[in-house]
């Protein structure tokens, strides 16, 4: 393994050199924050808001230190210079893939893909990064119990931005989830204990099935049979702190 980002590596030992959770991606160790704004990788899906429309790109929020621009190009629809407008306005939410980062920090992002696109209607609430893969879950576990449970629709970004959709009480529900998670996110059986609370307020009615799931990459998920989340401190060596 080599040290990634959040990790560096002295006399053949790697080390987290902030806070967060330990998030192996082969070949690489890296280190999530708890805290702090959102630093983009390529390759990371991401939930954004348009904040500002030129003739040729809308600039994106996707809570980064700096807006990502999406050109024309780098979407699903043919789109002629001066008609961005037509195709998303201020305020709308989209699921993007960050495409690359060149060294000055800009952000490439594009809207070509499987479970990208523009996002209809329902609210965006805000985690820590680090809570992604807890709410993503081992294969996926957690967030089918919570589309299963409220038949809401969900997408993931990798930026802690999550767009719920669906009735009020279904984002309601997912909010409330949502906020478990943030708070409880490294102790273990977290799953189990969203379940309990999701059925114990279930409405009368049949629960959902086949509700679309978007922007989610399992394989930020922990690998079967490692630890649901292990968290590092600066300088530690990787052994989990006491909660």
């Amino acid at each position: 393994m080599k040290p990634g980002p959040g990790t560096y590596r002295v006399g053949g030992k790697v080390y987290a050199s902030q806070l967060g959770l330990l998030a192996p991606r082969p070949p690489l160790l890296q280190v999530v924050p708890l805290s702090g704004r959102y630093l983009p990788r390529a390759g990371d899906t991401v939930v954004g808001t348009v904040t500002d429309v030129q003739s040729t790109f809308w600039l994106l929020d996707i809570g980064a230190p700096r807006w990502a621009p999406l050109h024309m190009t780098g979407v699903p629809w043919k789109v002629d210079v001066g008609e961005t407008e037509q195709y998303l306005r201020v305020g709308d939410a989209v699921v993007v893939r960050v495409e690359n980062l060149d060294p000055t920090g800009r952000i490439g992002v594009s809207m070509q893909g499987e479970g990208l696109g523009k996002l209809e209607g329902g609210t965006i609430v805000r985690i820590s990064p680090a809570r992604v893969p807890r709410l993503v879950g081992r294969g996926g576990s957690m967030i089918e119990t919570i589309v299963r449970h409220t038949s809401a629709e969900v997408a993931i970004g990798q930026n802690g931005r999550v767009w719920i959709g669906g009735s009020a009480e279904a984002i309601r529900r997912v909010a409330d989830v949502l906020r478990m998670i943030e708070e409880n996110g490294p102790r273990p059986g977290l799953t189990d204990r969203v379940e309990r609370f999701l059925v114990a307020s279930t409405p009368t009615g049949p629960a959902a099935e086949g509700v679309p799931v978007r922007g989610v990459l399992h394989d930020e998920a922990p690998p079967p049979g490692g630890a649901p989340d292990e968290e590092v401190g600066a300088d530690s060596t990787g052994a989990p702190e006491d909660d």
